[in-house]
This record gives C-alpha cells, sequence and structure tokens, in this order.
C-alpha cells in the first residue's frame, strides 16, 4: 500500500480545481473562469485499493497583489507549498502565453526537492496553443502528461505514475476515516463548504459584472424539526453597485443565485434545504474574514 501527499500548483484557471473534481468524483474545490476562485489550500483525499493521496490544491499564484486579499492568497498558497509534501504537480495550461506570473511559479518550484511531475492541461482545445513555449519545461521536468482535467482525458496514466513515486505507507500516515460526512475533504467544515459554493454560483452567474472581491459568510446550519436543513448565509460585497447588480431588479438575481445553490447544496448533503440569503456592502470585509 501507498500512501502520500501530492501538492498542485500553478497560476490561475489553470485547472487545477476542476483537474481534483472530477478525479474525486464529487465537488471539493469551486470552478469558476475567474482568476483566484480558489482562495485556501484544499485538502482532499483521493484512495483505492494502492493506497491514498491526499491531494493539495493550492490557489494559483497572481503576479500582482494590489489588495488584501489577492496578498493573502498568494500567502496562504506559499504557506502551502512550505507543507512536506511526496510529490509536486505542476500544472500549465497550454492555451495561455508564458509570462512573469509563470516565471514566478515556475521559480517556486525549482525550489522544491521533490519528485516532480509537469501536467500540461486542456489538451481538448486545439485551435488555440501556445505549446512551444513550454517545451523547455520537458527537459527540466522528465515526467511529463498532457491531460485534459475537463473531460476527463488520460487522467489514468498521471494517477499510476504519482502511486508509482509514493513511498510504502505507515500507520502514522495514513489518513483514517472516521467522519463519513466529512469525507473526501479533509479540511473544511460544514459552513464553509457552503459558502464556497454559493460563492461559485455569484461568479458563474454574474461573470465579468462582480469582481472577484465578493465573499459569502454563512451564519447558521441547522436542521429543523420537518428535516429541512436551514442554511443562513451573507454575501458581502465592497460597492452598493455590485449589491444592486447581485440583488437584482425585482430581486431576480439573487433568486436565481439562491435557487441554483440550494439545488446543488442539497445534491451534496442529500437533504431538502432552505437557503436564507441577504446581500450587505462591507468595503473593509477582507480586513476582518481573511
Amino acid at each position: 500500500m501507498k500512501s502520500g501527499r501530492v501538492l498542485l500548483i500553478g497560476r490561475p484557471n489553470v485547472g487545477k480545481s476542476t483537474f481534483l473534481n472530477n478525479l474525486i468524483g464529487q465537488k471539493v474545490s469551486i470552478t469558476s473562469p475567474k482568476p483566484q476562485t480558489t482562495r485556501f489550500p484544499i485538502k482532499a483525499l483521493f484512495q483505492d485499493e494502492r493506497g491514498q493521496i491526499i491531494f493539495i490544491d493550492t490557489p494559483g499564484l497572481m503576479r500582482k497583489t494590489e489588495d488584501h486579499l489577492s496578498e493573502n492568497i498568494n500567502k496562504k498558497t506559499l504557506q502551502a507549498v512550505q507543507e512536506e509534501v511526496d510529490v509536486v504537480i505542476y500544472m500549465v495550461d497550454h492555451t495561455r502565453k508564458r509570462d512573469f506570473e509563470e516565471a514566478r511559479v515556475l521559480g517556486i518550484i525549482r525550489q522544491i526537492n521533490k519528485p516532480k511531475i509537469l501536467v500540461i492541461n486542456k489538451i481538448d482545445i486545439t485551435e488555440k496553443t501556445y505549446k512551444p513555449q513550454y517545451e523547455f519545461l520537458k527537459d527540466e521536468i522528465p515526467l511529463f502528461f498532457e491531460i485534459s482535467a475537463l473531460k476527463k482525458l488520460h487522467i489514468k496514466p498521471l494517477i499510476d505514475k504519482i502511486f508509482e513515486i509514493l513511498p510504502e505507507s505507515h500507520s502514522d500516515n495514513e489518513y483514517q476515516i472516521t467522519n463519513s460526512a466529512s469525507y473526501p475533504l479533509l479540511n473544511i467544515d460544514a459552513k464553509t463548504f457552503v459558502s464556497e459554493l454559493i460563492r461559485e454560483k455569484i461568479f458563474l452567474m454574474m461573470g465579468e459584472e462582480i469582481p472577484y472581491t465578493t465573499t459569502v459568510i454563512v451564519e447558521e446550519i441547522s436542521e429543523r424539526k420537518n428535516g429541512i436543513m436551514y442554511i443562513k448565509a451573507k454575501i458581502l460585497t465592497t460597492n452598493d453597485r455590485y449589491k444592486r447588480m447581485i440583488i437584482g431588479k425585482a430581486g431576480r438575481k439573487i433568486k436565481e443565485i439562491g435557487s441554483y445553490a440550494r439545488k446543488e447544496i442539497a445534491l451534496a448533503t442529500n437533504k431538502k434545504i432552505y437557503l436564507d440569503l441577504i446581500v450587505e456592502t462591507n468595503p473593509h470585509w477582507q480586513e476582518i474574514y481573511i
């Protein structure tokens, strides 16, 4: 039996969260087209007859940190890099040009003295590619795979190689599942998981209209006598203009967001959900909640 930790690192939006969700078989990390959708490292457990892999999905490293939120996200990613890991997966998106941001990630990876695997993602996209800009990485990191996290292409050979590299398990580094409700997430409580699902729906449904400096705080999760799970959450944004947009004309947009979020939470928890959403403006929420 094998057991170990695998660090996922790369620029924002290279597909790390999509890869992990599709590998695990359920949502463990939220996704959207916005940079910095993932705000803190997500630890999730994958296991089969060969052993256990703890994947650590890190937020994408941004080149600029012009606000408190992005500065804090970068700090959490760098902290995750310092953790003891057995394998590093460096994921790149061949549909985007190499730039300073990519060079920064590579600089960090070069400092980690662990086995590394280069993963070139989004090979299902063929009409736009900058693959020649990444060819030199194959000389530096001889272990490389080309995958589509979205289409689940060529994932199995990658996992086979990870298990090949991982050390034999010992009783002190195996993760014992004591609470099936938490599996496969290892470092997120129920309130955080629900807030992440709601935040994902905001980003997906609002698109570029809403800045990434919007968050969700779950204040209460309780089960009522009728078996319905009651969830009270507030959406915090930094400007009254964004608040009005999230609420929408006659409250239509917030109802739509709530409806989609409620359905996904119900699917994830296998319970009927009553979702109570409010929207507030707080230009300083990043200083309080991050």
